[in-house]
């Protein structure tokens, strides 16, 4: 079920015992606390929909609610390293922390009557409601703690069936808050909302955006993010005077906050796109509504113009391909943020830029030298969202440093006569000009080096 014994580092159980130390007592006292403030208040209010009243009560379904605890612990037997130890330490408190700030500062009530229950499946209930009140419902801990062990086993789960099972049990566990009557609806989406916001916080792979952040120099950065706030403000607004099914609208509003957050502190680290392409399972569910209109968004743009133009020896200038429409390419160079690669070539590198933003003389630096090293697998496509800006800058970026084109002017031209639709600023034509001065070489003298 999990990675072989001899790919584990050694020591990870006792640096589990150590987290469940640490972790195991701060639930207790953090949750009983909350629960006992809130039954003190006098204003804890009640978020449930009318149709929630036809939710049936499932006995039964204790058994999957209780089994998370067990699987709590078992979770920290699983990490091979010390890094996903921790990280997976990390989820858990920062779960804790989340939930239980939300229940302080926004208690609600649960509000059925359950009636009594007798047997095995009564017992249970009665000694869950000895430590667990009606109170602090939304977001639900239950849904975010499940969110991450449920990560935790799914990345050591190998196997059609005991995948199967794994993902049913999950979904089962899931589903128990709501047919035992602990939770009303609200507490899942926003429980699970927490729980891939902490996954998202502490990543297997790349730093972690608590610890690796700055603030944006650029105007247009902030300018984007201003831009994006108010999207996520407005949304925000709508959802809470309108209420009802107008309430969804606070995924797609967290989402553009996110965004938001990602042109003023994160850059493009906050995608959290890996070395394949492919963006974190926590970017994915935080940023659905985002990704899907970026996605259609690049559709629309160029739709009358989808497929890519030849620049020059073998290097192909387009948009981001979906599933099979990079047939002909062996190599390709992505320089979009927000998307995810959707095709499999035979060579692939990732330099994420964000969206309308112009790259860094470092990173044009970086996506010259690719491109000449992976036009040696054969054809190259060099994308972004549109194929416009971005990438058009790095192909640029190549024509300069390999000398192939003699000045700015001719590498533009040389763009604009192959791809017309080309938008490079003066703000990109500057991070171009930079690129060259990065180690004082001028066109002239690598086009004498190639021999071009």
């Amino acid at each position: 079920m999990t990675e072989a014994a001899d790919s584990r580092e050694a020591g990870l159980w006792k640096r589990g015992v150590l987290w469940l130390l640490l972790l195991a007592p701060l639930f207790f006292a953090s949750y009983s606390f909350a629960n006992w403030l809130s039954s003190q208040r006098d204003d804890v209010g009640t978020l449930v929909f009318a149709w929630e009243s036809r939710m049936p009560l499932w006995p039964w379904t204790i058994v999957p609610y209780w089994s998370i605890d067990l699987l709590y612990g078992l979770s920290f037997l699983l990490p091979a390293t010390r890094r996903e130890m921790d990280r997976h330490g990390l989820r858990l408190l920062s779960v804790q922390l989340l939930c239980i700030a939300a229940f302080l500062l926004w208690p609600l009530r649960f509000t059925f009557e359950r009636p009594e229950l007798d047997g095995l499946f009564g017992t249970m209930f009665d000694v869950l409601m000895g430590f667990d009140k009606p109170f602090n419902q939304a977001p639900s801990l239950h849904i975010a703690l499940l969110v991450v062990i449920w990560m935790m086993f799914a990345r050591h789960t190998h196997g059609l069936w005991l995948r199967g099972l794994l993902h049913g049990w999950m979904a089962l566990i899931g589903v128990s808050v709501l047919t035992t009557w602990q939770h009303h609806f609200i507490d899942v989406p926003t429980g699970a909302l927490a729980g891939w916001l902490c996954v998202w916080l502490w990543p297997q792979q790349g730093p972690s955006p608590l610890l690796h952040w700055q603030l944006a120099r650029d105007p247009q950065r902030w300018r984007l993010a201003l831009r994006y706030s108010l999207g996520a403000a407005l949304m925000a607004a709508v959802a809470v005077n309108l209420g009802g099914v107008w309430l969804w609208l606070l995924w797609p509003g967290f989402s553009l906050l996110l965004v938001a957050l990602n042109y003023a502190l994160f850059d493009a680290q906050g995608f959290q796109k890996d070395t394949d392409g492919r963006l974190s399972s926590a970017a994915c569910w935080l940023l659905a509504p985002y990704l899907a209109a970026a996605w259609l968004n690049s559709r629309l743009w160029t739709r009358a113009h989808p497929h890519a133009d030849e620049v020059g020896e073998g290097v192909w200038l387009g948009r981001i391909p979906a599933a099979g429409q990079a047939e002909g390419f062996h190599a390709q160079l992505d320089l979009c943020a927000e998307l995810p690669r959707r095709t499999a070539p035979r060579a692939y590198r990732s330099l994420p830029v964000l969206d309308l933003s112009v790259p860094s003389p470092q990173t044009l630096l970086a996506a010259a030298q690719a491109i000449e090293a992976l036009r040696q697998e054969g054809p190259l496509l060099v994308c972004c969202a549109l194929g416009y800006s971005r990438s058009a800058a790095a192909v640029a970026a190549w024509l300069l440093h390999s000398g192939r084109c003699q000045n700015l002017p001719e590498a533009l031209a040389q763009l604009r006569l192959a791809r017309p639709q080309v938008v490079l600023s003066e703000a990109h034509q500057q991070a171009l000009r930079e690129m060259l001065q990065l180690h004082s070489i001028a066109p002239a003298s690598l086009a004498a080096a190639h021999g071009y």
